[in-house]
């Protein structure tokens, strides 16, 4: 193989890899094996059936915490049938002036619909300019893969939103308790935003952190 051509595929090659989300299916399904006793990828798909494909589980808001948000992830950790697919969805309620606190997903873009209520809802780019605007019942907002983004609900009256990745696990990161956990020196975060140690403690307090 001449130079010009390995060059010319490895640059191929890393295309496809930096542009691409999760991995293209080779099988028509392949239903999450949650047998631990194997290690079997897939469920024998001559055992599948339509409940494998049908999630139930969002048709009511979960659990609401203390921001005022109430989420239910639905991706291949709770709905085996999203194996392979890469695709998944959220379910995001929120208390009038329920906040969804700045975060990312490493692994997806995200699109977000409003089902009901007005969200202030935007994301933060690598030049650190602000994307941001309430959006109203039917609007659909997109947070690009990896950016931090962030929505409040600034209506009088609840809010839902459904959010859909282009990931079966798109995995999710909320900056305050990355930031503020445990893990981190208190003597990096006083020199990093100017807080006391006793600031750090209360914050730390505040998120139910240490």
């Amino acid at each position: 193989m001449s130079l010009t051509v390995t060059v010319l595929f490895a640059v191929l090659l890393h295309g496809r890899v930096t542009l691409a989300s999760d991995p293209d299916p080779v099988l028509d399904f392949c239903i999450a094996n949650t047998d631990s006793a194997t290690n079997i990828p897939c469920k024998n798909s001559s055992d599948a059936t339509v409940e494998d494909f049908i999630f139930s589980g969002i048709k009511s808001h979960g659990k609401f915490s203390e921001t005022g948000l109430a989420s239910i992830p639905v991706n291949v950790n709770n709905f085996p049938g999203l194996n392979t697919l890469g695709m998944s969805l959220v379910r995001a309620d929120f208390e009038a002036g329920g906040v969804n606190v700045p975060h990312f997903h490493p692994r997806a873009t995200e699109v977000a619909y409003v089902l009901e209520g007005r969200i202030y809802s935007g994301f933060v780019d690598t030049q650190n300019r602000v994307f941001a605007k309430v959006l109203e019942k039917g609007e659909v907002m997109v947070f690009p893969r990896g950016l931090v983004h962030f929505q409040m609900n600034v209506g009088d009256k609840p809010a839902t939103i459904l959010g859909s990745f282009n990931s079966e696990n798109p995995g999710l990161m909320r900056i305050p308790t990355a930031v503020f956990g445990c893990g981190v020196k208190e003597e990096l975060l006083e020199k990093a935003f100017g807080l006391s140690v006793k600031d750090i403690s209360k914050v730390r307090k505040n998120l139910h952190l240490c």
